[in-house]
């Protein structure tokens, strides 16, 4: 009788752990997703690009602390794009430099605000010269992974604010030259 009783409680452990992994598997949703968004932005290739490089503080606004220390980005392959939150070095790595090539292309992957998510996020900053002080600054995201529902129009979404909400208004002040 009482391995009997074990029997039971074996084979309601065993249910219970295969509705526990056939309910996170359906939970989960593998997509790809991408896009592109283009800004001309005054000043040379060179300039927009150590803008967008280096210390982003000042414009990008999205962090996992409420008070962020730094956001950084090394332009240089195997550079970090950092999110720093304290004196103590507490951060986060959102994305690697795989690509760098000053006043061109700047190249990151890893998995940016969707940190903890099965997914890899691939982002390519282009940099072309627009008649002789001008910049078309084209940023292409794509995206592979766990990809729930809505999450493709919410990141688009926060591009748009960081390129024509935060980026652009940031650069046509000037505010830029002043600090590098």
């Amino acid at each position: 009788m009482r391995s009997f009783q074990y029997f039971i409680v074996l084979i309601a452990l065993v249910c219970i752990s295969v509705y526990a992994q056939n309910e996170s598997t359906a939970k989960a949703k593998y997509d790809v997703f991408s896009f592109d968004k283009r800004v001309t932005l005054p000043g040379n290739p060179e300039i927009i690009f150590d803008a967008v490089t280096g210390d982003i503080s000042r414009w990008w606004d999205h962090s996992f602390t409420d008070n962020p220390k730094k956001f950084f980005i090394e332009p240089v392959p195997g550079g970090g794009f950092w999110e720093i939150f304290d004196d103590e070095g507490n951060g986060v790595l959102h994305a690697r430099v795989i690509y760098a090539d000053r006043g061109k292309m700047l190249r990151f992957d890893g998995p940016l605000g969707l940190s903890g998510k099965a997914i890899q996020v691939v982002t390519t900053y282009q940099f072309e010269p627009v008649g002789t002080d001008s910049t078309l600054f084209k940023v292409s995201v794509h995206a592979a992974g766990e990809v729930d529902e809505g999450i493709p129009a919410i990141v688009e979404r926060v591009w748009e604010h960081f390129i024509f909400d935060q980026l652009e208004p940031y650069i046509k002040s000037g505010k830029h030259l002043e600090e590098k």
